[in-house]
């Protein structure tokens, strides 16, 4: 199982020099799992800087996967993740919500690099 973090989705989306590094993840939709925080966080850049079509558009191709409410387990692992780590809320979801489905999670945030469970990729 897979998890793109939203700055890997966006880089994805803007065919950005990282673009490549987050493709097989994002193409392999029945391993792709999408916290729906990531879909918030996605549609609000995108909206802003593309308008709403698009945004749309970029969605739908993110519903490919299987996307993850975030329940009460996974809140209370954000919680505990974001103490141990010092992760911003967002980032704290989608580590949890990772590590409950044994996902790798991809990303060029910096603020994942070398944790366990994360494919990482310097953003340029």
């Amino acid at each position: 199982m897979n998890i793109v973090d939203s700055s890997g989705w966006l880089e994805f989306f803007s065919d950005g020099p990282n673009a490549q590094f987050f493709a097989a993840a994002v193409k392999d939709e029945k391993n792709l799992v999408v916290p729906t925080v990531s879909i918030y966080e996605v549609f609000k850049r995108l909206l802003l800087q593309r308008g709403e079509s698009e945004a749309l558009t970029a969605i739908a191709h993110m519903q490919q996967g299987m996307v993850v409410e975030m329940d009460a387990t996974i809140a209370l692992d954000a919680a505990k993740v974001s103490q141990e780590t010092g992760l911003p809320m967002a980032d704290s979801i989608i580590l949890a919500t990772a590590r409950a489905y044994s996902a790798t999670l991809w990303t060029q945030d910096a603020h994942f690099e070398g944790m366990r469970g994360v494919q990482y990729v310097p953003k340029d």
